[in-house]
């Protein structure tokens, strides 16, 4: 249920409404916009009176939502979020680049990588040091040694760093990471999404999984805010179809989609998408041209050699050229 608040209502007056709901088991959750505030209410409203709320002389309207997702429906939040990533924002109009290699494999690579990456106008630095990998015998990431490496790279750099939780009880070596990553193949494990909602409120690079649809990306996203972290990036990886050309299927229409439906920011990862570096280029600024709020590349200094994904990974020479084709359609948008 959402209830708009007519012009002028004062603070007084939204505290008071806030504790009717509570009374009535409602989790009241406040947006206050430049020409209206909304209420969300979150929690079983099946035995509340939308007329009673709307008799209130502060209450301008009371809507209903069909939809399961709340904290992450627009109808709740009118305007896009804009995400603080330790000072790189992303959403309404703020436009990020995240950008290094897969997997963390040696600190002359990470740290040559994010002078390269931040050279070329990138504006976070990704990298792998827990690495879900569909064979148990492929390299599963550097762990703790890979997330000091980040940090260093970190100091050396200033750029902020994302990278993925694969398991909750590794949280407290993430001190140093400024955005966490859930994967697509833990999209959905819901335990693992409220204990990251619940005791964090870094950023959340959420990511699709390969055949989930967005109502179920959203729900995923739900989970987290529902926990008490609204700090949600979604990210669109590509999905699975029957088309073996390429590694996924870019879905680019969700980005509208998922504008429409929610306030939160939408990136793209053409990499994992397409599995070729030689088609990041063009998907990497089709993404920006259809709206996306920020991109997310594979970038290694050797890709041939590389321990995860070479064959998706631009080099640095490669990532250059795509930012300023990004830059360019940014500025004509």
């Amino acid at each position: 249920m959402i209830i708009t608040l007519k012009k002028g209502a004062g603070d007084a007056q939204v505290e008071s409404l806030k504790e009717l709901l509570k009374t009535k088991n409602i989790e009241p959750r406040v947006w206050k916009g430049e020409l209206e505030t909304v209420i969300g209410c979150v929690g079983d409203i099946a035995h509340l009176d939308p007329g009673l709320i709307e008799a209130l002389d502060v209450v301008e309207n009371v809507q209903r939502i069909q939809e399961p997702f709340k904290a992450a429906n627009r109808k709740f939040h009118p305007d896009d979020s804009v995400i603080d990533c330790s000072g790189a924002p992303v959403g309404g109009g703020r436009f990020a680049v995240i950008a290094g290699p897969c997997s963390v494999e040696s600190e002359e690579q990470i740290v040559g990588v994010a002078r390269d990456v931040k050279a070329a106008g990138a504006t976070l630095l990704r990298g792998g040091a827990f690495k879900p990998r569909t064979s148990p015998y492929a390299f599963q990431g550097m762990g703790a040694e890979g997330l000091r490496l980040l940090s260093l790279a970190k100091r050396e750099t200033g750029l902020p760093v994302v990278t993925e939780l694969m398991d909750f009880k590794d949280i407290e070596l993430f001190n140093d990471v400024d955005v966490i990553q859930i994967g697509a193949r833990n999209m959905q494990n819901f335990n693992l999404l409220k204990e990251v909602g619940a005791f964090t409120k870094k950023p959340i690079l959420l990511k699709r999984g390969m055949s989930a649809t967005l109502q179920e990306l959203l729900m995923s996203a739900e989970y987290v805010m529902a926990s008490g972290n609204p700090n949600v990036i979604l990210c669109e990886r590509g999905i699975r179809t029957f088309e073996t050309a390429m590694r996924n299927t870019l879905d680019l229409g969700v980005i509208s989609v998922l504008h429409r439906l929610s306030h939160l920011p939408v990136v793209v990862d053409p990499s994992h998408a397409t599995g070729h570096a030689w088609m990041v280029d063009s998907m990497a600024v089709a993404a920006a041209a259809a709206g996306a709020d920020g991109l997310i590349i594979e970038v290694h200094n050797d890709p041939p050699h590389a321990k995860c994904d070479g064959a998706q990974s631009q080099t640095p020479a490669m990532f250059a050229k795509t930012m300023e084709r990004i830059m360019k359609i940014r500025s004509v948008l």
